[in-house]
């Protein structure tokens, strides 16, 4: 019982996990034990990510870049992997994008590049590394995939940003069917719908042009709880999910938002 909560030796993949919510469940993985991969479309951006939360919580982070949009940088990335590890116990998919426009001008390439990032590529990423996680999962401690969606999955967005919701919806949706085929292969597969945390994507719908250093006041005002997330809640979570204590948590997806989805 004791060790409930623990990933400590586990190896794990996170995808966007150079800044915003992947880099917070890295830090979180990190600093309670697990081997860590991250990958994001810039290679110097994840390349000074990984050396900054190697430094700052110990372990080991590893940098490995892709454009997780397309197929082929799906394969690229798991091949990668490939070479490296031969099981891999918690996949992150957390590589996501938004595109914000009016409703009169909104473009097709933003549902395309959308829904080929936050969904299509979740999907392929994950059949790429099933070899990998398949090795890692057993009855009583399954390999975990863990998908990002949000709680603008769950109810509509104030933004203009059409096709992101919908890519959430769909990737919660999906979830459910994953789940329902990969674990009887003792891999288990569940979805978090973060709400308002502290990340570039949020700064960019409230005015802050990406800049994560700014006055929340306003968005807390606005959520139950009073505050936005912190990198503490959404690791937590994270972390259950990967922990003995989440191996029953089958196809669910777990909104971690102060309670805005439901509760405002």
């Amino acid at each position: 019982m004791k060790d409930l909560f623990s990933i400590d030796g586990k190896v794990a993949v996170v995808t966007g996990g150079s800044r915003g919510i992947g880099e917070m469940i890295a830090a979180g993985f990190l600093a309670n034990g697990a081997k860590v991969y991250i990958s994001s479309r810039k290679a110097d951006v994840c390349d000074a990510t990984a050396k900054r939360l190697q430094a700052d919580f110990g372990g080991e982070c590893i940098s490995l870049p892709a454009d997780l949009s397309n197929v082929q940088g799906c394969e690229a990335l798991a091949n990668e992997l490939a070479s490296r590890e031969q099981q891999i116990d918690i996949l992150v998919n957390n590589a996501g994008v938004s595109w914000g426009a009016p409703i009169d001008e909104f473009p097709e390439i933003g549902w395309d590049k959308v829904f080929d990032t936050n969904v299509k590529g979740v999907f392929f990423l994950t059949q790429k590394l099933l070899p990998q996680l398949r090795a890692a999962g057993t009855t009583d401690d399954p390999a975990r995939v863990i998908n990002i969606g949000s709680i603008d999955g769950i109810q509509n967005p104030i933004f203009e940003t059409f096709s992101y919701g919908p890519s959430k919806a769909a990737l919660h949706h999906m979830t459910r069917g994953l789940a329902l085929h990969l674990t009887k292969e003792n891999i288990v597969v569940n979805s978090i719908a973060p709400g308002p945390f502290p990340t570039w994507m949020l700064s960019t719908g409230v005015g802050g042009g990406g800049d994560t250093d700014i006055d929340w006041s306003a968005v807390a005002k606005g959520n139950p709880r009073g505050r936005v997330g912190t990198p503490e809640d959404i690791a937590g979570l994270a972390i259950f999910l990967s922990s003995r204590a989440g191996a029953f948590i089958v196809g669910e997806t777990i909104a971690c938002d102060g309670g805005q989805a439901y509760a405002s």
